[in-house]
């Protein structure tokens, strides 16, 4: 088995803070940089569409003083109605981050427009940025089974009003934001359950404290925005899988240098360290509302089984569960997760994609409709076991880092699927090999 030591400063960019920066962009008068951007696809599908629409977008790379070479983009926009209606659908590929915030912005706009995606992102469920945005005034037209295509007839005259998310979502968050920037006076947005909280630190937009732990985002109307430059830090999302080779592997050491540490991002950490696992946090500090560090993960021998239940913690590690249960499966042949049923509605049915892959690999899973289980002793199957992506980045990498701390030979379907949202995943693994 490999050991994995080093330092690693080219993680990817954090794609969430990257989505919304560029579509803050788009709104503000002016001119804005947003450095260390992310080449992955759907980052660079929000820039297409942006594009699309009438938005000046240009990308360059620097070299910057650490002698790495970072993506700078540049946004030219006029203000809050600086759209133009595209000659043709609007192409999101597989980004349903793109789909989903876009879509606020474009309610905004005094025509139609056609949002569409790839097979997968086709398929996803889309009722729920649908609903708030007609309850603000604009008419939204899915198909038949709530999907894209998502056709938004706009409208410059949208109503201000208090939404209560029914379930934690960042993303409805800030599209019901980005909406209401263009409304009529004041937007409420309440959430009983705390979700990434990146539109709310680059828009700085005030947050009130409720009664029963909610919170109340406050967006107030027709405010222009002042274009001002946006530095990306690296992705935790993405650092969860190096992390994770660096706990899985014997004698390994591994150090993960400017990386995303918002709270409301890091809870994955939180559950390691609480488990056993050997990570630290170093160098935090604080860059435009967003706290930055570095991560040492080493190999963690002694972790305790994770078991993954109370809700506001499965809102937190949403995104990472994939590859900490592979991680808990591997390494402690356990693994219990709950009120997650959200995980059926993401790239691919996650529950389901997890369990089938363990499964095939010899573990012992229990499959519910809000999560599953993993017990007992695995049986190691014999020859070339084939683990299926399901066209979903985040399953892909996982069992790719299942593929280097298990005796076994794992071959991966559609693999390329990861550049998506790592694009050097490989390459800084094997960097990575001591």
């Amino acid at each position: 088995m490999k050991q994995y030591k080093g330092e690693i400063s080219t993680l990817p960019p954090d794609k969430s803070i990257a989505h919304r920066a560029a579509l803050i962009a788009s709104l503000a008068e002016g001119t804005t940089e947003i450095m260390n951007f992310s080449g992955g696809f759907d980052n660079q599908s929000t820039l297409d569409v942006l594009r699309a629409s009438g938005i000046g977008v240009v990308q360059e790379n620097v070299a910057v003083s650490d002698g790495t070479v970072k993506r700078k983009v540049v946004i030219e926009s006029q203000g809050l109605w600086s759209l133009k209606k595209a000659g043709r659908s609007l192409m999101c590929n597989n980004s349903g981050s793109t789909m989903r915030m876009f879509s606020g912005i474009l309610a905004a706009q005094p025509f139609e427009s056609t949002l569409v995606g790839d097979s997968s992102l086709m398929k996803r469920p889309m009722r729920r940025i649908a609903d708030p945005l007609r309850q603000m005034g604009a008419t939204i037209e899915l198909s038949p089974e709530n999907t894209a295509p998502v056709v938004i007839k706009g409208t410059r005259d949208l109503h201000p009003f208090t939404y209560e998310l029914p379930v934690p979502s960042a993303q409805v968050k800030s599209l019901v934001a980005f909406a209401a920037l263009h409304a009529d006076g004041e937007t409420r947005i309440i959430e009983s359950l705390p979700s990434r909280n990146h539109t709310e630190l680059m828009l700085g937009l005030d947050v009130e404290e409720l009664p029963d732990r909610k919170r109340s985002i406050v967006v107030p109307g027709r405010r222009p925005i002042a274009a001002r430059p946006f530095l990306v830090p690296g992705d935790p999302s993405s650092a969860c899988f190096i992390i994770a080779l660096g706990l899985m592997n014997p004698g390994s050491e591994i150090m993960l240098r400017d990386v995303c540490l918002n709270p409301t991002r890091t809870g994955y950490l939180d559950l390691l360290q609480k488990a056993g696992a050997d990570i630290r946090t170093e160098n935090t500090r604080e860059t435009g509302g967003e706290t930055i560090g570095d991560i040492l993960a080493a190999y963690s021998p002694s972790m305790n089984p994770l078991s993954i239940s109370e809700p506001a913690t499965v809102a937190n590690v949403i995104d990472e569960i994939p590859m900490l249960a592979v991680l808990s499966a591997c390494m402690t042949e356990g693994f219990s997760l709950h009120n997650a049923a959200e995980l059926r509605t993401k790239e691919s049915d996650r529950i389901s994609a997890v369990v089938s892959n363990l499964e095939r690999l010899g573990f012992n899973c229990g499959e519910y409709a809000d999560g599953f289980t993993v017990s007992g002793k695995r049986s190691a199957p014999k020859g070339r076991v084939p683990v299926e992506s399901y066209h979903d980045h985040r399953i892909a990498m996982s069992f790719a880092i299942a593929d280097r701390a298990l005796s076994a030979d794992i071959d991966i379907s559609d693999a390329g699927i990861i550049g998506v949202s790592f694009p050097n995943f490989f390459e800084i693994i094997e960097s990575l090999e001591a």
